[in-house]
Parts: structure tokens; C-alpha cells; sequence
């Protein structure tokens, strides 16, 4: 469940800042195709949950591997959603460039310095129709 609402919240984010998200019919190591507003490219998405680790002065981390612990190459996505959803909070939505890593990590206060935050709230200068 937690999986799916975070897909949402990333379509929802990129829907807002002017992103087109595709629905992939076959089964494909990206969660989401989606045009580039600015560019007009294609390009492929994974979504992970953010978590938040306490245990390391809460820094958030994503954990970006697949099912069988490798982690995503170039060809598999090209940028990393990563959505924080506190609970009874708006969910936060982060996207950077999939390096290979298997997590990525980042402080709440740098994490809008080195992923770029997508605002969920309709961005009317993005969308222009």
C-alpha cells in the first residue's frame, strides 16, 4: 500500500509542475515514463518511499534496489522519485539523478540542496495547455 500511494504522490508532483507521466503496459524496471516539460524527452522513473532514520539523527534515505538486491542501472530509470509521506503530513517529493547507488542520503534541511523537491500543488505557469 505504502508503494502505491507513493507512485500517486510522485504522479501527482510531476503532474503539477508540468510533467506528463505514462502508464507503462508491460512490465518494465521503471515505475513511470514521463515527458519532460522543458525538453520534451522521455524519461524513466522510480519511485521509492523515503524513509526517515531516526537511529541516524534523522536523516532521510532512499533505498533504491530492486527485488533481487542489485541496484538500477541507466538502462532500467534515469532519475529516482523518492517520496517522504510522514504520517498525517502532505507528502514531500524528491527527484535526482539515479546514480547506481544503492541508497541515497541526504538531511532534512539539505535535501531540498540536493534533490530537486516537487511541489504537489498545481503550478499553473507549468501546465500551460
Amino acid at each position: 500500500m505504502t508503494g502505491k500511494y507513493s507512485e500517486m504522490a510522485a504522479r501527482l508532483a510531476l503532474l503539477a509542475n508540468g510533467w506528463i507521466p505514462h502508464n507503462p503496459t508491460t512490465d518494465e524496471p521503471y515505475d513511470i515514463l514521463a515527458t519532460d516539460p522543458l525538453s520534451g524527452d522521455h524519461v524513466k522513473l522510480q519511485v521509492k518511499t523515503i524513509r526517515q532514520r531516526l537511529d541516524r539523527g534523522g536523516d532521510l534515505v532512499v533505498y533504491a534496489k530492486k527485488g533481487n538486491g542489485s541496484t538500477y542501472d541507466r538502462a532500467d530509470a534515469d532519475y529516482i522519485v523518492g517520496v517522504w509521506a510522514a504520517d498525517g503530513e502532505i507528502p514531500r517529493v524528491f527527484m535526482f539523478e539515479n546514480r547506481m547507488l544503492g541508497e541515497y542520503w541526504a538531511s532534512e534541511a539539505r535535501a531540498s540542496e540536493r534533490w530537486i523537491e516537487l511541489s504537489i500543488a498545481l503550478n499553473r505557469s507549468a501546465n500551460v495547455e
